[in-house]
């Protein structure tokens, strides 16, 4: 059984350098593979290899939650160092880390903007914003810097025709994701990104303007991924695999599945946890935009990102590519 070597203290710099030099990923092969994953869950939701676990999909592995999730940027972090063995993260998060030497490797999808899912940007109905060019100079509520939400508004704000300098004025506020309805109605920030039961919560409360969304945006696309650390997957092949198998069954439960079914479902996995966390959410669910069976990845879902991010100048161009990102090597959905 491995060992956490790292404390959960340490600095997002001390990581990436640590992850880039090699000093921690995941300990060497001692001939037995890691069958006991940690990761970070959510409050009050279900993410899919909870879900895969409750339906029976892991014959060998099992889930071991060691906190709750900030973002991707941070998830890749520590998933780097061996602090947690899995994560989900945007896409564009994951490219920026591979083209930093953080080799972290998406295995299968989280979640898309396929039949109408994804964020949806808004902002209040008297704000008298409707456009992109009514952001200018304007705050916009993201959980983390340089993940998904960051990246689908620079790219709307693009797609209105602000210039570089023009999209530099807007200022983006890291809120807690639960605040980002009240940071909004408190006019603390002029715009959030919603998505899901939040969304649905938001726009039941009134007085909010859509501005754009995702969809609309980037496209239909896988947005977030789950991903294991390279040196991860080298060691633990078998592992990977079972985990693949099991998140791409309950994608496909999912989809053939009754909303009610799938509700009731969560209400019990979120219950059984016995940590008091309210499920009140959860009647607001939208199934994930994840139109490919299985949840397989292709190299579409990171190049719309990767080209953005290098004509940004974000990562230069040519030092990484899609393909080196992700793998379906492990998902049995792929022909």
């Amino acid at each position: 059984m491995r060992t956490r070597r790292l404390s959960r203290m340490m600095t997002a710099v001390t990581l990436i350098a640590l992850a880039a030099a090699g000093c921690a990923t995941s300990d060497a092969k001692s001939g037995e593979e890691d069958k006991v994953l940690q990761y970070l869950g959510s409050p009050g939701a279900v993410i899919l290899p909870e879900l895969a676990e409750a339906l029976g999909y892991f014959e060998t592995i099992k889930l071991e939650r060691v906190g709750n999730a900030v973002g991707g940027p941070e998830s890749i972090q520590l998933a780097a160092t061996g602090e947690i063995d899995f994560g989900i993260a945007f896409q564009g998060a994951i490219l920026k880390s591979y083209a930093k030497g953080v080799k972290v490797k998406a295995v299968v999808a989280s979640s898309g903007t396929s039949n109408g899912n994804g964020l949806f940007g808004y902002v209040l109905e008297d704000s008298g914003i409707n456009s992109g060019k009514d952001l200018i100079g304007k705050k916009v509520a993201v959980n983390i810097l340089g993940a998904n939400l960051e990246f689908v508004t620079k790219a709307y704000l693009k797609n209105e025709g602000l210039t570089d300098d023009e999209i530099k004025t807007v200022s983006f506020i890291t809120l807690p994701a639960s605040n980002y309805e009240l940071g909004l109605r408190n006019r603390q920030v002029d715009l959030v990104l919603l998505s899901g039961a939040q969304q649905e919560l938001a726009l039941e409360n009134g007085g909010l303007k859509q501005l754009f969304a995702e969809h609309q945006v980037v496209g239909d696309y896988i947005s977030n991924s789950f991903f294991f650390s390279e040196s991860y997957i080298k060691n633990n092949p078998g592992t990977v695999r079972e985990f693949t198998e099991g998140v791409a069954k309950a994608i496909e439960w999912i989809k053939a599945t009754p909303l009610e079914e799938v509700i009731a479902k969560f209400e019990d996995i979120v219950s059984s946890r016995g940590n008091n966390e309210t499920t009140a959410l959860l009647q607001y669910y939208k199934k994930p935009g994840i139109s490919t069976e299985g949840g397989r990845l292709s190299e579409k879902d990171f190049q719309v990102v990767l080209d953005w991010l290098e004509e940004n100048g974000e990562i230069a161009s040519g030092r990484v590519k899609a393909a080196d990102v992700f793998t379906n090597e492990f998902n049995p959905y792929v022909d």
